[in-house]
């Protein structure tokens, strides 16, 4: 058993390594191929929209053939869309590719959590899952480190991804894991969510817009301003780490008192930080260590979010509200890079960190009036925070959906 979890678990760090090479990859690629402003961002925002459509209908593709067989077939499209990028340079085809990709991807993730959490021993599954995410996270940053080693205008980046994700392919169709069932899931209509947790809403949608406009956007302006790679890269890699040195702290903290107060000072910090960034001297020792706050800071937006709608919704809604908010920040995530790009083509990179520290800063704001107008929960959610890496949260089942055994629990009546 435990041998069948590690190779789901070695899979999906192959995905994430793949993945956080291939994001920051397209931003700097992207600069060579003179798509245009527009253009550039509905690419890049591509993979956010059809990762928001897998979100919704994956869970049904795996319920109908498996997770093995679903394994494959979102591992398949993601290769076939890293292919055809290679093949054909086009704004249109590497918009339908990126959308392909970013619905299979999800599909993966959907895949591999929710064989996690059915098989995993329930006095092990908190264990289990947080060295799940280390891995994505640790994955996520090695694939930065692949930026300064690759030439940029070139096929074998794509080799290398395709590469990648076909090795995650042969690990998970080679074990012998039984396919477990899925939990079935309360309805939860969006209005219910809105007016129970506006504040998680709202920041949802902000988290999604800064940091896909982060991700996206920052490296494409290095490398056009004749930046590394290699600087790139690290700058990168610091982000990343930034967020996942945040994670626990923020999580201890938010679990001790209003998690909107949380929110709001993340949201601050992360407006202070954008802004610090343009006033310091252009060199890395000052821009390094607000890099890792900028990573901090945003990472740790949307895990605060979940986190606060759960205190506000009943335990059998905890798997609608999580499928719920990755959809609303899907939605974010997609708006990020064509706001960001459009914002960046007209003020240059100051323009493009005002942006994202105005709309945390209206984050903020939000977050303060709620807290004026509605007193916090009085209980905490049982499950109140997880690790969640910044750019492929997890959306599958809880835990709390599923006997030890892997036997899916009935919704409560």
């Amino acid at each position: 058993m435990l041998v069948q979890i590690g190779t789901l678990i070695a899979a999906t760090s192959l995905v994430q390594l793949a993945n956080g090479f291939f994001n920051t990859f397209l931003s700097l690629r992207l600069t060579t191929e003179n798509f245009g402003p527009t253009l550039t961002g509905i690419v890049l925002s591509a993979y956010f929209i059809g990762f928001s459509i897998g979100a919704v209908g994956s869970g049904a593709i795996i319920q109908r053939i498996g997770h093995i067989r679903a394994y494959a077939a979102f591992a398949g499209m993601v290769v076939v869309g890293t292919a055809g990028m290679a093949l054909f340079v086009s704004p249109l085809g590497w918009i339908l590719c990126r959308m392909a990709i970013g619905t299979g991807c999800v599909g993966l993730f959907i895949t591999t959590e929710s064989w996690l959490n059915a098989k995993a021993p329930a006095d092990q599954r908190g264990r289990i899952f947080s060295i799940y995410m280390v891995g994505t996270f640790l994955a996520l940053a090695a694939g930065q480190l692949l930026i300064g080693k690759l030439p940029i205008v070139s096929l074998t980046p794509f080799f290398i991804i395709i590469a990648l994700f076909a090795l995650a392919l042969m690990m998970v169709s080679a074990t012998r894991a039984e396919a477990p069932a899925l939990a079935p899931e309360a309805s939860l209509p969006y209005g219910e969510l809105t007016r129970q947790a506006p504040v998680s809403v709202i920041g949802c949608i902000v988290s999604g817009i800064v940091t896909s406009a982060f991700y996206a956007l920052v490296p494409a302006w290095m490398a056009r301003n004749d930046i590394p790679q290699a600087t790139i890269a690290l700058f990168m890699l610091v982000a990343v780490l930034g967020g996942f040195a945040f994670q626990v702290p923020v999580g201890k903290v938010s679990d001790r008192g209003d998690r909107r107060v949380v929110l709001a000072g993340l949201a601050i910090g992360f407006a202070v930080a954008a802004i610090l960034i343009q006033l310091v001297p252009p060199r890395l020792v000052f821009v390094l260590p607000i890099a890792a706050l900028l990573g901090g800071f945003m990472s740790t937006l949307y895990p605060v979010c979940v986190a606060h709608a759960l205190d506000r919704m009943p335990q059998d809604r905890v798997v609608a509200v999580s499928g719920r908010l990755i959809l609303v920040s899907g939605i974010g995530s997609a708006l990020g890079p064509i706001l960001g790009a459009q914002v960046m083509g007209q003020l240059d990179i100051n323009g493009l960190l005002y942006f994202m520290a105005a709309a945390a800063i209206a984050l903020a704001a939000v977050a303060g009036l709620r807290i004026r107008h509605r007193a916090p929960p009085e209980q905490m959610a049982e499950r109140p925070f997880a690790i969640i890496d910044p750019l492929a949260a997890p959306i599958s089942q809880e835990p709390e959906a599923t006997d030890a055994d892997g036997t899916p629990r009935p919704l409560p009546t």
